[in-house]
């Protein structure tokens, strides 16, 4: 009976060992993860698009509305999205600098999980005050995941984020 007690009692106290050994590391990498410098994402918008997301072509649309560029993505998003490469960045701590260039309206930024279940389970960050000429900083800690970015302000198309190790 005492043998029974303390091989129990030994295997116990490995496991707890070990569980305690496992929460340290995990800690240690979230810190690590912390204190590491973000990516950064340099995003520019220009009416109707984002240079970037479309192989660094500007397609040279001309918006002074929303509705401008809603015309001009309902005639041409999906063959410009269909050439476009998804954006592929590792998890992390990422700073996204979107900045406004020769758009007469005010911008902002939206970047989000694909899909409805995307949304509900992936970081999300978005927001305006993206004036003419102006640029802002929007910082996520991104997860594994399919992700879409867009500005709903310049309607532009939903682009496509993978996220992974």
């Amino acid at each position: 009976m005492k043998r029974r007690l303390f091989g129990t009692a030994l295997a116990t106290g490995l496991m707890c060992a070990y569980a305690a050994t496992l929460l340290a590391a995990s800690s240690q990498a979230a810190q690590d993860n912390k204190s590491a410098s973000p990516a950064v994402v340099t995003l520019t918008q220009v009416p109707c698009q984002f240079i970037e997301s479309e192989n660094g072509i500007n397609r040279g649309f001309q918006s002074r509305s929303k509705e401008d560029c809603e015309r001009v993505n309902g005639e041409t998003a999906a063959a410009r999205l269909a050439e476009a490469k998804p954006l592929e960045l590792k998890p992390g701590r990422t700073i996204f600098k979107v900045a406004n260039k020769g758009v007469p309206y005010e911008l902002g930024f939206w970047l989000r999980g694909a899909g409805l279940v995307g949304r509900a389970r992936l970081p999300s960050v978005s927001g305006g005050g993206l004036t003419p000429g102006s640029a802002r900083d929007y910082e996520i800690d991104l997860v594994p995941g399919e992700y879409v970015y867009s500005c709903p302000l310049n309607t532009t198309p939903d682009y496509r984020l993978i996220v992974k190790n």
